[in-house]
């Protein structure tokens, strides 16, 4: 009797599993999407990673041309200063121009990001329109098929 009972109580969970499928591409393609994502937020880093690299190597690079001048051995001892003072300008000058080059890099990485999102949203928001739509249309088969067989 109790082996009966729980055969009945597996056919009817069986059935309405089978009423009321789950789609699992959907998921696949939320990872899919995902992945897809990920990879453009890490596109868009890394590229500023490498721009912002090559600033500091130039700048570095341009701070130890500059000092090689104040290195070098004077005639008299205002030279020296005169060295210095030349240094430090043209480091000021530099340092500017390297500041506005990371602020473009941080810009641009700014602009890519919301770009990203936007399309994110975009995508997200007709994905889930579209698997609401699915959803009903199954529910909705399902419901006439349940009715159909019960009347």
């Amino acid at each position: 009797m109790a082996k009966t009972a729980a055969n009945e109580f597996t056919k009817v969970l069986q059935d309405m599993m089978k009423a009321y499928p789950m789609d699992m591409s959907a998921m696949t393609d939320a990872f899919k999407n995902s992945a897809a994502m990920g990879e453009k937020f890490s596109k868009v880093a890394l590229e500023a990673a490498e721009k912002s690299a090559e600033i500091q190597a130039g700048w570095t690079k341009d701070t130890i041309a500059k000092f090689g001048d104040v290195a070098k051995v004077k005639e008299e001892p205002a030279d020296y200063s005169k060295a210095l003072t030349d240094f430090a300008s043209a480091q000021a000058e530099i340092a500017a121009e390297n500041m506005a080059a990371f602020a473009e890099v941080a810009k641009k990485v700014q602009m890519d990001t919301v770009e990203l999102m936007m399309a994110a949203g975009k995508s997200a928001t007709e994905e889930a329109s579209a698997a609401v739509k699915k959803a009903t249309a199954e529910v909705t088969a399902a419901a006439k098929k349940a009715a159909t067989a019960a009347a």
